[in-house]
C-alpha cells in the first residue's frame, strides 16, 4: 500500500507520524504556537507535513497520501475547519491547501473521531461493533465508531458530550449554555472549582483526586461532583447509542482504577434497567489522533483516492 504521513493538530502541539505497512515508523511533535494567528498555524502544519514526507523519502518509502485531524467543528466532506477556536481557524480550507502544497491526496477529519477510529482498530475498542471513545482533558468530547466507521452526524457535529447540560442553571460554559458536563468533569474544571472553593489554592485535577483520597473535604466534593457529572453524560450516551464498550482517554485516566472504579459505579447506578457498557482506559494515549489520521489516509488509498 505504501507509506502515509499524518498530523494531529492541537492547540498546543502538532503530533505527526509516518506509517509504513501498517506500522508507525517515524513520529515527531512540534509546538503549534497558535498565538501567531491562523495563517501562521496553517504554514506550520504544512512545514510539519514536509518534514514527515522528507523522513518517509529518506526511508525509501515516499508517502502516497496524508491525513490531517483537527479539533473543533469540522466539515469532513469539504475538508474545511469550520471553527477551531484554539487554532484561530474559521472556515479554513485545510485539505485543499494541504493537497496543493503536498501534491498528495489528503484525508481530513476531526481529531476525536480520528482518535476513536484508531482506538477501535488498534487499541481499547478492538472487537467491538459499537465503541465509544471519550477523551477527558481541558474539554470533553465523545466519538462513536459503528461497524468500523466513525459517526459524524448530519453536519459533522456529533459527539459534543461535554456540552450536554447536566446541571441546569449551573456554571457558564464556553458554548453559551450553563451546567454542561465540561463545566464539572473536565480536568480544567476540577482544578478551577477546587481553586475557587479554597480561595486560590493551586492544584491540578490529579492533585484534587489525591487530596480527596487523603480526606480533604473540599477536594472530595469537587472530585465526586466531577465523577457524577461525567456519569450523567455517559448514561445519556449509553441510553441513546448503546455502545459495547466506552474507552476513557486523557490525563485523568492515568489514575487508573482510582478514577475508573467510582465512574463505573456511578454509571451503573444511572442504568438500573440495563447493563452498563464496559468502561475501560484508552490505550493509545496522545498517539490516537495521529494514528487515526493515518488510518484515514490509508482509507483513501484503499478506496482509490477521493
Amino acid at each position: 500500500m505504501g507509506s502515509v504521513i499524518a498530523l494531529d493538530v492541537g492547540g498546543t502541539r502538532i503530533k505527526g507520524v509516518v506509517v509504513d505497512g501498517g506500522e508507525p515508523v517515524e513520529s515527531e511533535q512540534w509546538p503549534t504556537r497558535a498565538e501567531r494567528g491562523p495563517d501562521a498555524v496553517l504554514d506550520t502544519v504544512l512545514r510539519c507535513a514536509d518534514d514527515l514526507r522528507a523522513r518517509a523519502v529518506r526511508r525509501g518509502t515516499p508517502p502516497r497520501a496524508a491525513g490531517i485531524a483537527v479539533p473543533g467543528l469540522v466539515d469532513e466532506t469539504s475538508g474545511t475547519a469550520v471553527l477551531a477556536a484554539n487554532l484561530g481557524w474559521r472556515d479554513m480550507p485545510v485539505r485543499s491547501w494541504a493537497e496543493e502544497h503536498l501534491d498528495l491526496p489528503v484525508a481530513f477529519g476531526h481529531d476525536v473521531r480520528a482518535g476513536a477510529l484508531a482506538e477501535s482498530r488498534l487499541g481499547a475498542g478492538r472487537g467491538c461493533d459499537a465503541f465509544a471513545f471519550v477523551p477527558v482533558g481541558t474539554g470533553i468530547a465523545a466519538a462513536l465508531v459503528l461497524g468500523g466507521r466513525a459517526f459524524a452526524g448530519s453536519r459533522g457535529f456529533a459527539g459534543e458530550l461535554g456540552h450536554l447540560v447536566v446541571c441546569p442553571g449551573g456554571e457558564p460554559c464556553v458554548c453559551g449554555n450553563r451546567g454542561c458536563v465540561e463545566t464539572l468533569a473536565s480536568a480544567s474544571a476540577i482544578a478551577r472549582r477546587y481553586r475557587r472553593a479554597t480561595g486560590g489554592a493551586t492544584a491540578s485535577a490529579e492533585d484534587v483526586r489525591s487530596r480527596a483520597e487523603s480526606g480533604d473535604r473540599v477536594a472530595r466534593r469537587v472530585w465526586t461532583e466531577a465523577i457524577e457529572a461525567l456519569a450523567d453524560g455517559l448514561a445519556a450516551l449509553t441510553v441513546l447509542l448503546d455502545p459495547d464498550r466506552v474507552a476513557i482517554g486523557g490525563g485523568l485516566v492515568l489514575a487508573g482504577e482510582a478514577y475508573l472504579t467510582p465512574l463505573r459505579t456511578a454509571l451503573a447506578e444511572r442504568l438500573p434497567f440495563r447493563p452498563a457498557p464496559e468502561l475501560v482506559a484508552a490505550e493509545l494515549g496522545h498517539r490516537a489522533g495521529s494514528l487515526g489520521a493515518a488510518l484515514l489516509a490509508q482509507g483513501l488509498l484503499a478506496g482509490g483516492g477521493r
